[in-house]
């Protein structure tokens, strides 16, 4: 009985060593699995704060992975008209070259010599150096205008000028009141009597200044009244109107200067009055005629001072029904002298004349 009861209590003894074992193992397997667990879990999480929302699974472990993508610069986007890409170091070193408008101010008359101001774009075909030039403006509203009024006060001008002034301010009043006038009155010397306004009343006063006495330097009246058109950047549109009653006896400017002056790019149109009566001649009607023909615009000779006020009405008509005529140069060059002719041709007209300026230096300013 004692050796059965030592036989169990073996038994006994080796079964709670056994449970004891398996229990430590399963203990043991347990706490293994849960870290490798929580390993698992931190893992994933590492992965989805550092890889990017749309990134693939990662693969199984022993897998092959892919290689990794080498960074390739995509090619360049193209930028919208007129913006350099910010981080093009190359486009620093880029340069392009503005072709600059050249504006033309056309008067155009039919046969019978009428104004003729009802004519659309395609009715005009412009020539530079022959060349016609594709038409990039076009404008025939009466737009505003900086005017230079030029007139002569040397001795011989004593008892003409209270006629002219008259005649000068009826121009003046038909204008527009945007227009920006001067008066210039000359006689050896030049006098920028009234600078550039749109007040009747002051220029009124500048034309009553009259000294009347000394020679006449209508060339270098010219080219000082043609620079301080120049230097008005606010009024494309510029007009010079100059009344003398002789040569000129005291410039120190020539004719010749004088003409390439008024043919600088966009220069001015001139209107000349030339009060020389019985004793006109070839010589000094041909330098107004000139000065004005290189320009566009007209001289005029009247015999009589009464006719002064119908001349100036004309050229109030004449300057505000102009044609506004816009173009590229095809010759992008800014050397040589350029000729300019405009043509224009409408149905129910035979034959139209268009008068504008006969050519121009580009890319030379007035000083």
């Amino acid at each position: 009985m004692n050796s059965r009861t030592n036989s169990i209590d073996k038994d006994d003894n080796n079964g709670e060593s056994q449970l004891s074992a398996f229990s430590t193992t399963l203990r043991r397997g347990v706490i293994v699995a849960g870290l490798c667990f929580l390993l698992s879990l931190l893992s994933i999480a590492v992965e989805g704060q550092t890889s990017p929302s749309n990134s693939p699974p990662s693969s199984a472990v022993g897998t092959a992975q892919p290689e990794p993508t080498p960074n390739v610069t995509p090619p360049p986007q193209e930028q919208p008209s007129g913006q350099q890409p910010a981080d093009d170091q190359s486009a620093v070193f880029v340069f392009k070259t503005q072709v600059r408008e050249v504006v033309l101010h056309a008067t155009v008359v039919d046969e019978q010599r009428h104004l003729v101001t009802n004519l659309d774009r395609p009715a005009f075909t412009a020539f530079e150096n022959g060349v016609p030039q594709a038409t990039t403006s076009f404008h025939r509203e009466d737009v505003p205008l900086a005017m230079g009024i030029v007139i002569d006060n040397s001795g011989s001008m004593r008892e003409k000028r209270d006629k002219v002034n008259q005649a000068v301010l009826n121009l003046i009043r038909a204008g527009g009141p945007k227009d920006e006038i001067f008066v210039i009155n000359f006689s050896q010397d030049s006098y920028l009597d009234q600078d550039f306004t749109s007040d009747p009343d002051l220029l009124q006063k500048a034309l009553q200044k009259v000294s009347a006495q000394g020679s006449t330097a209508l060339y270098d009246a010219i080219v000082a009244s043609t620079v301080h058109l120049k230097n008005n950047p606010r009024v494309e549109r510029k007009v010079l109107l100059v009344i003398t009653d002789g040569r000129d006896n005291a410039s120190q400017e020539t004719l010749k200067e004088a003409v390439r002056r008024l043919q600088q790019e966009n220069g001015p149109t001139l209107y000349a009055i030339g009060l020389l009566g019985d004793e006109l001649q070839e010589a000094d009607t041909g330098a107004l005629q000139s000065l004005a023909a290189v320009t566009g615009g007209v001289a005029f000779f009247p015999k009589r001072l009464d006719e002064v006020d119908d001349i100036t009405r004309v050229v109030a008509r004449d300057i505000h029904s102009q044609y506004t005529i816009g173009y590229k140069p095809t010759n992008h060059s800014n050397s040589g002298y350029r000729s300019i002719e405009v043509k224009a041709q409408t149905p129910g007209h035979h034959t139209l004349t268009v008068r504008t300026r006969s050519g121009y230096y580009p890319g030379q300013s007035v000083r």
